[in-house]
């Protein structure tokens, strides 16, 4: 069970996941070694299962991010699954409840590039794409 210890590491965790036991025991009260405990539960109990990577994909050359809802032609579905785990532009994939089967967040070049992706997929169903202006949860 998670407590309010806890969540308060996971919190922290969060924003910064290399941040030290040490660092983050003085912001929430407890010694680094209790810390190292409570994360090595939270692994253990798989709360916790896995660290990320935050990139900033524009200085890497990706300027463009879009989100694509997808409607799947009828009995394509399983097939268009497996066909999206080839593609390295695609960050995020959900299959999804609704008029829409699949909602997936695509890092792309341009809008070249992003002509090329739906090309490539358009033979699948019918894609609804909206660019990502701005990040809120900056």
């Amino acid at each position: 069970m998670v407590d309010a210890i806890d969540l308060k590491i996971i919190d922290k965790l969060k924003k910064n996941a290399r941040e030290s036991y040490v660092d983050i025991g003085k912001q929430i009260g407890l010694s680094p070694s209790s810390v190292r405990e409570r994360i090595q539960k939270l692994e253990d109990a798989e709360v916790i299962t896995g660290y990320g990577l935050k990139l900033d994909h524009k200085k890497m050359g990706f300027g463009l991010e879009v989100l694509i809802s997808f409607k799947v032609f009828s009995g394509k579905l399983k097939v268009f699954c497996e066909v999206l785990k080839e593609y390295e532009e695609i960050c995020q994939m959900y299959r999804i409840t609704g008029t829409h089967n699949i909602f997936m967040k695509v890092i792309l070049i341009d809008q070249s590039h992003l002509e090329q992706f739906i090309d490539s997929i358009i033979v699948y169903g019918e894609p609804t794409t909206h660019l990502i202006l701005s990040d809120l949860n900056k």
